[in-house]
């Protein structure tokens, strides 16, 4: 006879705590999990000067250095370690313990907890990321289910759809990614990273003044992998490629690192230079300006009845930025346009 979380077994009327047993036994094995962790860390602390010269020596070798930068075209282009290069820290680091949670997960999103505990300093840092059960896509095909439609900043319609698993899968892959290198590298003392950083740069540097051409030759191909041609790159670069400087060599490598890890896509990195888009079907449109994305996005908002977050907004930069709206430069319209974007969705 079953009565709350109590099993009356007939024969001898013993009674089982069945769902309080099991909770109790999670909950033993993840206390002890936790004593072993601390435990292993006190017999074997980090030497930090043995962490630097590992980390020192893996941003030696150049197909690592190659994927250990990311940039990211937003205004003047942000530059940082990549997320290859967070996880290869926390590995040298050691005594590092990186777990993740789900804490909600509905029919419309994943709410997940990644942890970054430093088990040695018994210092953790946490961060909750949310992926949304939705994609956008710019056309139809069957088996889709349309959820709701929207105007871009291009004035394109795109559909946002249900997600597939894979899609969900590949979404929160990334996220949780992404939040493992920003929490893991405030683990890591900030002038190792600087100082690797500087290594990296002098290491691809030294191969690509070896062989300038073998060089080129490598960026284009990784490139090719993830679907963007030789004369995607000439249009981005704005020349025919055959005398690349180390510094766009460099760049590239990072575009191709923030590409492949989900920082970005390509349509995004010649959006935001300013070149056409790679939409054929669009391609004989003319291109669009920052500013004139500017003054479309401030329509929209207005049109979706957002005037008050878009005064809000406005003014807010106006006074951080010590600047109007008519001496705004590409930064400054580059940072609004992706927060009335944000403000839209």
């Amino acid at each position: 006879m079953e009565n709350g979380n109590q099993l009356q077994v007939a024969n001898g009327g013993v009674l089982v705590e069945t769902n309080e047993t099991a909770a109790t036994a999670v909950a033993t094995q993840a206390r002890a999990m936790v004593e072993a962790r601390y435990v292993l860390a006190m017999k074997n602390p980090r030497d930090i000067d043995q962490v630097r010269q590992n980390m020192l020596k893996e941003c030696k070798r150049p197909r690592f250095a190659e994927v250990a930068m990311y940039h990211k075209p937003i205004g003047k282009g942000v530059d940082g370690p990549s997320i290859r290069f967070a996880e290869m820290a926390l590995r040298c680091m050691r005594n590092v313990n990186i777990q993740t949670y789900t804490v909600l997960d509905d029919s419309k999103k994943r709410i997940i907890k990644v942890c970054v505990n430093d088990v040695e300093a018994n210092v953790e840092y946490s961060q909750d990321i949310t992926v949304t059960k939705t994609v956008e896509r710019k056309k139809k095909t069957a088996g889709m289910v349309v959820l709701s439609e929207r105007m871009n900043s291009f004035g394109e319609k795109v559909y946002i759809v249900e997600a597939t698993d894979d899609d969900i899968l590949n979404k929160q892959n990334a996220l949780i990614s992404k939040a493992v290198r920003t929490l893991g590298l405030r683990v890591v003392p900030g002038d190792i990273t600087d100082e690797c950083m500087d290594i990296v740069v002098d290491t691809m540097s030294s191969r690509d003044k070896a062989d300038p051409d073998a060089a080129k030759h490598r960026v284009f191909d990784s490139f090719a992998e993830i679907g963007v041609t030789v004369d995607n790159l000439k249009e981005y670069l704005g020349n025919d490629g055959s005398n690349l400087s180390p510094k766009d060599l460099m760049t590239l490598r990072a575009l191709y690192t923030a590409i492949k890890d989900g920082e970005t896509s390509w349509k995004e990195v010649m959006e935001s230079k300013g070149n056409k888009k790679l939409n054929p079907e669009t391609s004989g449109k003319p291109e669009q300006t920052l500013r004139q994305k500017y003054e479309t996005l401030k329509l929209q908002m207005q049109a979706a009845g957002k005037q008050k977050e878009l005064e809000g907004l406005l003014k807010g930069h106006s006074e951080e930025s010590k600047r109007n709206e008519k001496t705004w430069n590409d930064a400054d319209l580059q940072f609004l346009c992706s927060n009335m974007e944000k403000d839209l969705k």
